[in-house]
């Protein structure tokens, strides 16, 4: 049997991605065929609309998890974000002040976790979950209750919409995220602080003989994700015009389980951020079909998760197992 040649062989460390993106489009062709309207660019562009914060905190996830790390506290940290957002505006703050003051908390909890993983060595299992506690517990002290956002600069800032070429929408929330994704994807792969990411998931003892700055890389990893869930819930607070404390609930293992399908090992070392942007788009494809097909519970979107991760995370230990 004839070998494929050299030049039409795909790279092993783009097969997870490459895996994800056939799911994508078997998913879009299935639902082409079985619903009507499936492919249009407005189901398409609600589907970037309304996984816009989930797509920030699989970015931030991304580096976490590049390294062999985990957070487990960004779900938490989103609600954190949207209930302050919402506190201080309704107390008066100018929309100009409280907006970057929610992200600034997400990412001072991101560099105390961090401090807590690298300085005192607390598995980063551990240290997260207390972060999420910790944020968790805040927003009940912080809001009870649900509160309406009414400000009007910020349903102005909110309420954005421009239309691309005359049919796809982009709203605030997808401008932002994608501005994320952007410069998210510049600093894994053309800085000094993206190589060392890389390097310390491949083998953290290696990377420290290599002269990298592994302390501060581990320490700010935590940082990016707490910004990015600082950010994604304000992007949440724009999306429903409101804080509530139980926002996000479970919304880290939707991260978590958007990088994993997306490609990036959780051993760390291999990913990319791209492939967990389709990570996301495939989780919201499934609710979108969900939706589609009107007789299933929502139920099923995290059963068709579940058996999406379980096939990725075996193909991830077979790609692994081949690779030592």
């Amino acid at each position: 049997m004839a070998s494929v040649p050299r030049r039409w062989r795909v790279d092993r460390r783009y097969m997870p991605v490459v895996g994800t993106f056939v799911v994508l489009a078997l998913i879009l062709a299935v639902g082409g065929v079985r619903y009507e309207n499936f492919l249009s660019l407005e189901v398409l562009a609600n589907l970037f609309i309304n996984n816009s914060f989930l797509i920030v905190l699989a970015v931030g996830m991304t580096f976490v998890i590049l390294t062999g790390g985990i957070d487990l506290s960004v779900g938490a940290v989103l609600a954190l974000s949207a209930v302050t957002a919402a506190y201080l505006i309704d107390a008066g703050w100018p929309v100009a002040v409280a907006m970057p003051l929610v992200v600034l908390v997400g990412s001072f909890i991101g560099l105390l976790l961090g401090v807590m993983i690298h300085v005192f060595d607390v598995q980063p299992f551990i240290a997260t979950l207390a972060g999420m506690f910790f944020a968790r517990g805040l927003c009940f002290v912080i809001a009870p209750e649900s509160i309406p956002i009414n400000d009007e600069t910020f349903a102005a800032i909110a309420g954005w919409t421009t239309w691309i070429g005359g049919y796809w929408r982009m709203t605030t929330g997808v401008a932002v995220a994608l501005v994320v994704v952007a410069v998210a994807f510049f600093l894994l792969h053309y800085t000094q602080f993206g190589r060392t990411v890389y390097a310390i998931g491949g083998g953290e003892q290696s990377a420290r003989l290599m002269g990298l700055p592994v302390a501060r890389t581990k320490v700010l990893v935590y940082v990016v994700s707490g910004t990015c869930a600082g950010l994604g819930g304000l992007l949440f607070a724009m999306y429903s015009r409101s804080g509530y404390s139980l926002t996000g609930v479970a919304m880290e293992l939707d991260a978590i389980a958007a990088v994993v399908i997306g490609g990036t090992l959780l051993t760390g070392g291999t990913g990319f951020v791209l492939g967990s942007v389709l990570g996301v788009l495939v989780l919201g494809l499934i609710q979108t079909v969900i939706t589609f097909e009107g007789t299933l519970s929502s139920w099923w979107t995290k059963i068709f998760i579940g058996v999406l991760l379980l096939v990725f995370v075996i193909l991830q230990r077979v790609l692994t197992a081949r690779r030592t």
